[in-house]
């Protein structure tokens, strides 16, 4: 069975993928989302789940927040790290929300609009820290100051999933997201010789 699983700090990841991977995925490929209590329980439990996981053909997604880890490459080399240690390396993507999944919200602001019902956000999308918010130390915060405290997290990020603009590129680390499943969703369609 063509399978992705995705491994995710929180239940807020889990809630964005649920609404937004079937707008992005094949109608033949499946997902399984598995989000856990924090980067801690990830982190704990992340290797086991990848090496008991029953169907072999499953590629394996793990996302998570670089929060105030001063450098995303050491935090991708520790997830890599377990994700050798399952087993299964090749079956395996890292992607890192560069700070938090609320930088890809404040990627796309028509979007946050049309999510929460708010409007006039959309016009700041070119106030410079909107233009590149990766850069931003809490999006969360900004998020939330921005919304009026309209934005909650989970149920938030389920709106999200069904409006943000995949082709949005003012976050690379959601470009990065969106093209590793695409990409892993292309190697399990090669595999099958679909393409």
């Amino acid at each position: 069975m063509r399978e992705l699983v995705f491994l995710l700090e929180e239940k807020s990841a889990a809630a964005l993928l649920e609404t937004m991977l079937p707008r992005l995925l094949d109608a033949g490929t499946s997902f399984r989302l598995i989000p856990f209590e924090g980067k801690q329980d990830l982190q704990r439990q992340m290797m086991r789940k990848i090496r008991g996981y029953v169907n072999p053909r499953a590629r394996f997604i793990v996302v998570q927040d670089q929060d105030s880890y001063p450098d995303c490459r050491v935090l991708k080399a520790r997830l890599a790290d377990l994700c050798a240690q399952s087993g299964r390396m090749a079956d395996c993507l890292i992607r890192i929300a560069c700070k938090e999944l609320e930088t890809y919200y404040l990627a796309d602001l028509a979007a946050v609009e049309r999510a929460l019902g708010i409007t006039g956000l959309a016009s700041k999308q070119q106030a410079e820290k909107f233009r590149m918010p990766d850069r931003l130390g809490s999006p969360s915060k900004e998020l939330k100051s921005l919304t009026r405290d309209r934005y909650e997290k989970v149920a938030g990020s389920r709106k999200m999933g069904m409006q943000l603009d995949l082709d949005n590129d003012r976050s690379p680390s959601f470009r990065n997201l969106i093209s590793g499943i695409r990409g892993m969703e292309s190697g399990l369609l090669a595999s099958e010789g679909l393409i």
